[in-house]
């Protein structure tokens, strides 16, 4: 195994990582500055206000994404195995 063959799975490991992590996190942000532009305009201070919502939208977003998160996974793990005899040989 050359090091650039290490090099490539390790890129596309933290890609899909990436990829994962934005498709989770970015409705959460949104929702969190939809959250503190209405705390803003209406002077309402109040932190369970900015973190519930965010919690739901966060948990909703691992709900239904997660079939797909995990089929994500379950392809790079299958493709990794498979190559294993090219990668070492």
């Amino acid at each position: 195994m050359s090091p650039n063959d290490i090099g490539d799975l390790f890129t596309t490991a933290m890609y899909m990582v990436l990829i994962l992590v934005v498709a989770i996190i970015v409705p959460s942000l949104i929702i969190g500055l939809i959250v503190s532009t209405f705390q803003a305009a209406t002077q309402i201070n109040e932190q369970t206000l900015s973190f519930l919502p965010r919690l739901v939208v966060t948990l909703l977003a691992i709900i239904f994404l997660g079939p797909w998160a995990v089929g994500m996974v379950i392809d790079y793990t299958r493709d990794l195995y498979m190559n294993i005899p090219f990668l070492v040989g």
